[in-house]
């Protein structure tokens, strides 16, 4: 491991709003943040941009960002203990295993950002059935889960799997720029966001 990542696991480790594979925590989350506000997830959420600007414009949600990569968590963590936002968390897991942490209907929206599109194993895309059953045993009723991404091959394979599912789809957007609908949500960018929209990509919603 890098000197620096060094730095930024030892840092993390003494932060209090990271939490590394606690124990006790399904169903506890009102107890960590001292309120009974609703809880949003922000998934790989990598530097956990998202979960920072959500956690600036609503101060009356609770915001988690998952990750398995301390490293990154590091930055997202930095800036909410900076800024004194104490309704923004970060957890690092596998997010396989995050029916371990959050009970049935603890958790009322998703944000997945920019995952990575596993373009050669289909089952491992964050949009995969496999992976929306498990969002299901934590989401409440009429929860949303809300993909933005700058890969085509997710965007329509997602299409394909909430058709299949069954899910009703609250919103639809095939070029979030190109439309000018970058606003609210949407206008917030993450690093490789900004990398994205400089080589021209198309982001999908």
């Amino acid at each position: 491991m890098g000197h620096k990542k060094l730095v930024k696991f030892q840092a993390i480790e003494t932060y209090k709003n990271v939490l590394q594979y606690p124990e006790g925590m399904k169903g506890n989350w009102n107890k960590f943040f001292n309120n009974d506000n609703p809880i949003t997830l922000e998934l790989a959420c990598g530097k956990g941009e998202y979960s920072v600007g959500l956690g600036r414009e609503h101060r009356n949600r609770n915001f988690i960002g998952v990750d398995i990569k301390g490293n990154r968590i590091y930055r997202g963590a930095t800036t909410a203990l900076q800024e004194g936002l104490d309704n923004i968390a970060f957890l690092r897991i596998h997010i396989g295993q995050i029916t371990n942490y959050f009970a049935a209907q603890e958790v009322e929206e998703i944000w997945i950002i920019f995952p990575d599109p596993f373009l050669k194993k289909e089952s491992n895309r964050l949009t995969h059935p496999r992976y929306l059953f498990l969002y299901q045993q934590l989401l409440k009723p009429g929860a949303r889960i809300n993909l933005k991404t700058d890969s085509k091959e997710l965007y329509d394979f997602t299409l394909e799997v909430i058709e299949a599912q069954g899910c009703p789809v609250h919103e639809n957007i095939a070029d979030v720029y190109g439309k000018g609908l970058n606003k609210g949500p949407l206008a917030i960018q993450t690093f490789y966001e900004k990398m994205h929209l400089a080589d021209g990509r198309t982001i999908y919603f």
